[in-house]
């Protein structure tokens, strides 16, 4: 049984539930009336990402004797700071806690948590991504000689910035294309009123897709305002910036556009993937950059890139980035029930 607790995650679930042959459904308030009807049917194992530390669920689930862990474990210096009372309890009821870098697994286990190791982080070991649909085929012949810059999950104030740097490359680059996927479902409208704004020539990729290849040759930008393409939408470009980071909001997955070998930036603010970052930049996979040093940079990008690395051979990822998926299933697997021995089941 899957939950979420996000409207862009319910929405996902919805299209997917049949496909991953999973129930699922919004995650529950953490109150007693609220867990009643989640706790109706006894989970055979409770399995929370990153640091979902609820003290209600958490003290139920440990009275009716269900295992509590977490996966990707993730906790920064501030979260342990901040971590009152409330947070060490929840965390002294946690059965395991399968860490993403050895960082976390410190911090969780000075929060009190009793078992601790490292998995690592399971964005590394993502499966690849689903094709895109058929419609890109038009888009890719048009756009075919034509560098593209892509930038994903970019946060307020990002797109502007980025927008505005185009628009200078331009300068140099006059065939560039822009493909922007901002994070948040809720700010599409926003980002495809400033595209409009700045008198773009741009389509939206929620909307139908024109068969021509003389609209697409017109089109100077793609405003991707879907949930799910971005990972494969990558492999389409010449260069990527990951977002998040240059708006000091920790940062976003820059393994995405990496494993097609695409030259990545990503900004400063990186903090919640540090124990991505420093392995990748470290093998020459990722470059960081501030945003007044990032026109320079990508301008001796572009002048040097191949067009499409995404149609080259995959790069190879540092070893310490390899293998999380196993070991969080090691780590967890004694505490997951046998099939057919939930409480419920026949």
């Amino acid at each position: 049984h899957v939950t979420t607790g996000t409207e862009a995650g319910m929405e996902l679930l919805a299209r997917k539930q049949t496909q991953w042959g999973v129930t699922g459904g919004a995650f529950p308030l953490d109150d007693p009336k609220g867990l009643q009807p989640f706790l109706q049917t006894k989970p055979g194992a409770f399995l929370a990402l990153e640091t979902e530390l609820w003290p209600n669920l958490l003290r139920e689930l440990q009275r009716c004797d269900v295992p509590r862990l977490i996966v990707n474990g993730r906790l920064t210096a501030r979260s342990l700071e901040r971590g009152g009372p409330w947070m060490r309890r929840a965390a002294s009821r946690l059965s395991m806690v399968a860490a993403r870098d050895s960082e976390s697994a410190e911090r969780f286990r000075r929060l009190g948590a009793p078992r601790v190791d490292v998995g690592g982080n399971l964005k590394a070991d993502l499966p690849a991504p689903a094709a895109l649909h058929d419609g890109w085929k038009v888009l890719r012949r048009a756009w075919a000689e034509a560098p593209i810059l892509v930038a994903g999950n970019t946060v307020e104030g990002e797109e502007r910035a980025i927008l505005t740097l185009w628009q200078r490359l331009r300068e140099d680059f006059p065939s560039l294309r822009l493909l922007l996927a901002p994070r948040q479902p809720r700010r599409f409208e926003e980002v495809a009123r400033l595209f409009s704004e700045a008198g773009l020539a741009f389509h939206r990729a929620s909307q139908p897709w024109p068969d021509e290849s003389d609209f697409w040759a017109s089109r100077e930008a793609l405003l991707l305002d879907t949930l799910g393409e971005l990972p494969s939408a990558y492999g389409e470009g010449t260069v990527a910036l990951v977002g998040g980071g240059w708006g000091w909001h920790g940062g976003h997955n820059p393994l995405e556009p990496v494993r097609w070998g695409l030259p990545t930036f990503v900004g400063e603010g990186y903090t919640n993937f540090e124990d991505l970052v420093k392995p990748l930049r470290e093998a020459g996979l990722l470059r960081v950059a501030s945003f007044e040093a990032l026109e320079q940079a990508l301008v001796e990008q572009l002048r040097d890139a191949a067009l499409r690395p995404g149609l080259g051979p995959a790069p190879s990822l540092p070893a310490s980035l390899e293998g999380s998926l196993a070991r969080t299933l090691a780590l967890i697997e004694p505490f997951l029930p046998l099939p057919g021995k939930t409480e419920g089941t026949p």
